[in-house]
C-alpha cells in the first residue's frame, strides 16, 4: 500500500502542472518537456496540500485554504506575475485593477486563484483519488513528505530565480510582505478549520452528481467569460463574486445528506470541462503556429477526457455491490 501511495503521489506530481497549464492551453505542445521543470512547484505543492488535508478531519476546507495560499505563493512570491506587468508583456496594470500603493494586480490575483487553487491543485487531487480504493488515507510517510517538501522548496527557489533573471524584475518589499502575510493568514485559517468539528449533513438530499457537473461548469465558465469580456476592477470584482457565490453553493450542497466522493468527481469534471473550450483561446495568444496550437489543444483535451472517463470508471468499480 505504501508503494501504491507513492505511485499515486507521483501521478499527482505530474498531473498538477498538466491540468493547470497544458490542458488549459497556457503551454503549447512543443513545451511539453517543461512539465519536468514545472512539476516540483505545481506537483510538489499539490501533493503536500493533499497529504496535509488527508491528515485532518476537515479535509476539503483545509485543502481549499491551502490551495488558495499556494496560488499566491506561485504567482506572487515565485514568478511574481501579479507584481510584474512585463510578465504578460504589458506596459502597466492600467486595465488590470492595480491596487493603489502596492502595484499588485487584483485582477491577476483573482485569476491566479481560479487557475491554481482549482485547476492546478484541487481538480488533479480529486482525479487521482478516484483511482484509490481508500481515498481518505495518506499516501506518504514522513520520509516521503520530507522529500516532497524539499523538492517543492527547491522548485520554488529555482523557478523564482529563473523568472527574476529572465524577466529582469524583482518586486518591492511591500509586495512580498503583503503577499506573505496573506499566505500565512490562509495557512492559519486552514489550521483553525482543521480543529473544528466536521459539519454534520442536514437538510434535503444532495443533487445528483450530473447536476453538480453542470453547476460547476456554469460557474467556472462564467468566471472566465467575465474575465475575457470585461477588464479592470469590474473583471476582478465580478470574477471574485462568481467564485464566491459558486463556492457558497458548493459548500451548502456538500452539507446535505447523500453528498459523496461521486460529487467531488463531478465538481472536478465540471471544472476541467471548462478548460476544453478555454484552451484554444489561451493557446491563440502564445504566438505558436496555428497547427501546433490546435494539435496541442486536441491532444491535451483528449487526454483530459480519457482521464475523466477512467476516473469515473474507477470510482464506479470500487462502489459496493
Amino acid at each position: 500500500m505504501a508503494n501504491r501511495g507513492g505511485l499515486r503521489a507521483l501521478a499527482l506530481f505530474f498531473l498538477a502542472p498538466f491540468t493547470g497549464e497544458f490542458v488549459l492551453g497556457n503551454q503549447a505542445l512543443t513545451a511539453l518537456p517543461s512539465l519536468l521543470l514545472l512539476a516540483p512547484l505545481y506537483g510538489g505543492g499539490a501533493v503536500l496540500i493533499r497529504e496535509v488535508g488527508r491528515r485532518t478531519r476537515a479535509t476539503w476546507p483545509v485543502m481549499g485554504f491551502l490551495a488558495v495560499a499556494y496560488a499566491l505563493v506561485e504567482e506572487g512570491l515565485v514568478d511574481q506575475m501579479v507584481f510584474n506587468p512585463g510578465y504578460l508583456g504589458l506596459p502597466d496594470f492600467a486595465d488590470w485593477a492595480e491596487v493603489p500603493g502596492l502595484g499588485i494586480s487584483a485582477r491577476l490575483t483573482v485569476d491566479a486563484i481560479a487557475l491554481h487553487a482549482i485547476g492546478s491543485t484541487l481538480v488533479p487531487i480529486v482525479l487521482v483519488e478516484a483511482f484509490d480504493p481508500r481515498p481518505a488515507a495518506p499516501w506518504l510517510r514522513r520520509r516521503g513528505l520530507a522529500v516532497v517538501t524539499t523538492v517543492f522548496v527547491v522548485g520554488c527557489v529555482g523557478l523564482g530565480v529563473l523568472q527574476a533573471v529572465d524577466l529582469g524584475f524583482v518586486g518591492t518589499w511591500p509586495q512580498f510582505v503583503v503577499t506573505t502575510a496573506v499566505v500565512l493568514g490562509l495557512v492559519a485559517a486552514a489550521a483553525v478549520r482543521a480543529r473544528r468539528p466536521v459539519v454534520q449533513q442536514h437538510g434535503p438530499p444532495a443533487h445528483r452528481p450530473r447536476h453538480v457537473v453542470m453547476g460547476v461548469l456554469a460557474v467556472t465558465s462564467g468566471f472566465w467569460v467575465v474575465d475575457l469580456v470585461v477588464g479592470g476592477w469590474v473583471a476582478a470584482g465580478g470574477g471574485a463574486l462568481v467564485l464566491l457565490v459558486g463556492l457558497a453553493l458548493l459548500v451548502r450542497e456538500s452539507h446535505r445528506p447523500g453528498w459523496s466522493p461521486a460529487h467531488h468527481l463531478a465538481a472536478a469534471t465540471g471544472a476541467l470541462a471548462t478548460y476544453l473550450w478555454l484552451a484554444p483561446i489561451n493557446t491563440a495568444q502564445l504566438g505558436v503556429p496555428p497547427v501546433t496550437g490546435l494539435a496541442g489543444n486536441v491532444l491535451f483535451g483528449v487526454a483530459a477526457v480519457v482521464l475523466l472517463a477512467l476516473a469515473w470508471r474507477a470510482h464506479r468499480t470500487r462502489l459496493p455491490a
